[in-house]
């Protein structure tokens, strides 16, 4: 079965639907509680991912669940620089691009990491931080947390980055009824 695809934006526009999306695939394959929980963490955490690493997002999410695995895809358009796409890409279990698995993919691969843009990092001067009470700036590095969720809950994340198309893939098998 495959849910309906809800269109999602980085303002919040669409969230509402896909949390409430995962719940009625949740009602529809008659998961237990718990499990129900986990599908429900999975899809936030993997919105959470794609909206920290890839800034402005207009993407598309929907579920597949087949024989017990939910498969929850989400495909974005980015434009990711280098520091944003190793992110990307370390987020998934096998740490490469998926959409790298040929010959020409691979090269295709490396060619845009190569013409990927260096990160920007905006550093304040002495002068504004010494106006800042202490603790107010934090660095803006991103922690991670979407990441080792979703490592921790997920059989298999699977990201594909081709030019600026970007799809995500989290896996993960529950016992059903079915």
């Amino acid at each position: 079965m495959r849910s309906d695809t809800i269109h999602i934006d980085n303002s919040g526009a669409g969230f509402q639907r896909v949390t409430n999306e995962a719940k009625k695939v949740a009602t529809y394959k008659e998961l237990g509680e718990m499990d129900a929980i986990q599908l429900q963490v999975l899809t936030e955490e993997l919105l959470s991912l794609a909206r920290s690493i890839a800034g402005q997002v207009k993407a598309s999410f929907w579920i597949e669940f087949e024989n017990g695995q939910a498969d929850l895809h989400l495909s974005t358009k980015a434009v990711l620089d280098k520091e944003k796409r190793a992110e990307l890409i370390a987020s998934s279990t096998s740490q490469k691009n998926e959409a790298a698995k040929t010959f020409l993919g691979w090269l295709r691969d490396q060619f845009q990491e190569a013409m990927a843009s260096d990160p920007e990092h905006y550093q304040p001067s002495d002068d504004i931080l010494n106006d800042l009470p202490h603790g107010i700036y934090d660095s803006p590095e991103w922690d991670g947390y979407e990441r080792s969720i979703l490592k921790k809950l997920a059989e298999d994340i699977k990201i594909g980055i081709d030019g600026e198309n970007v799809d995500i893939t989290v896996s993960k098998r529950f016992n059903t009824p079915d």
